[in-house]
């Protein structure tokens, strides 16, 4: 049973029915075709406004792409120092921003305070010698699976339009945190003051299914040149687009998001029934991070339940990681079956009662 990660399973039947039927005939290349035509306006319709889109192939090149638009080379962008951009993307942010720099901040979950971030722009030096900063780029869903609220969203907004910066959100795990929000793609983005978006479907049943979706005008004027540049402009475009029309085909990409997100519910709830079990941080999403004993640890890899362990960077000040214990994440994804989450618990049961027993 794999809850290593949502990226660890396939693409969804819509998704790949989609591509099939795309698959057919001649069309225009490089995106310039009629499918790709229509996904674009479906993305606008979906935020309520007129936006510009950009297609992906990797989270990775979506979210370098993105902040080159925004960050100078002379530039500094903000985030958390967890945040996927500074630990799992080998630099490609600072490559595609020529040299501009990722300063992370602090928090809580992976997650960052609008005061604090307000605190970190004011103690900068306005002079030459500083990196002036630039961008403020947030994960929605954070490291930690934890999802920023519409009013936290707001404040971010506020802080960087206080300081003149412009706010990326980095939502690879977009769907799972609007589900858990219960809210509009706009109300998660631009009215709260995100200026771009690093759209992702990829985890949520894409095949390779990325969109920068760019809600400033003056943000989007180079990013035609830029994704050539990066080779993400795709000769065969429509298999790209066809991808995201079978995602948003009957609200296929928010049910997918719903089960995941039932599912991390339900093994985090399973979990916390069991002694000498606790949570690093809540569930709000689709992954959960509970704190097990080491030797439950064993037992879940004995039973060959793959999973990752976790950093204790973010840790509340109040939690502390044992010596005897350990940090580890399950990632639910759209196609996790109930009957494998109820597997699980049942091995952590009985190798809870085991050691009870010892």
């Amino acid at each position: 049973m794999n809850f290593a990660s949502d990226n660890t399973v396939g693409a969804s039947a819509p998704v790949l029915q989609a591509i099939m039927q795309a698959n057919a005939g001649a069309m225009a290349a490089y995106g310039n075709d009629e499918m790709s035509k229509r996904v674009r306006t479906r993305f606008s319709e979906l935020f309520d406004r007129e936006v510009s889109v950009f297609f992906a192939t990797t989270g990775t090149a979506a979210n370098a792409l993105a902040l080159s638009s925004a960050v100078p080379p002379y530039g500094l962008c903000v985030c958390h120092r967890e945040a996927h951009i500074i630990d799992d993307e080998c630099g490609a942010p600072e490559f595609f921003m020529h040299g501009a720099k990722l300063a992370g901040l602090p928090g809580v979950g992976a997650k960052l305070k609008a005061e604090d971030v307000a605190s970190y722009l004011k103690s900068l030096p306005k002079a030459p010698k500083q990196m002036p900063p630039k961008a403020l780029s947030i994960s929605q869903v954070s490291e930690c699976g934890l999802v920023y609220g519409l009013e936290e969203l707001a404040a971010l907004g506020q802080a960087c339009r206080d300081h003149g910066l412009s706010f990326h959100m980095d939502g690879a795990r977009f769907a799972n945190a609007l589900v858990a929000l219960g809210c509009t793609p706009a109300e998660m983005t631009w009215k709260q003051g995100v200026d771009i978006l690093s759209f992702g479907a990829t985890k949520n049943g894409g095949l390779m299914a990325e969109a920068i979706v760019v809600f400033r005008k003056d943000l989007a004027e180079a990013l035609d040149y830029r994704s050539k540049r990066a080779g993400q402009i795709i000769s065969k475009g429509r298999l790209i687009a066809a991808q995201f029309e079978g995602y948003f085909a009957g609200d296929h990409w928010l049910a997918n998001a719903r089960h995941a997100n039932r599912m991390a519910k339900l093994l985090s709830d399973g979990l916390l029934q069991l002694p000498g079990i606790r949570l690093a941080w809540p569930t709000e999403a689709n992954e959960v991070f509970p704190i097990i004993p080491q030797a439950l640890d064993r037992a879940l890899k004995a039973a060959g339940i793959l999973y990752s362990p976790w950093t204790v960077l973010s840790l509340p000040e109040t939690e502390r990681v044992g010596g005897n214990e350990v940090l580890i994440r399950l990632v639910a994804s759209w196609a996790t079956r109930e009957e494998d989450v109820r597997k699980l618990l049942e091995i952590a049961h009985s190798g809870v009662s085991r050691q009870a027993a010892e």
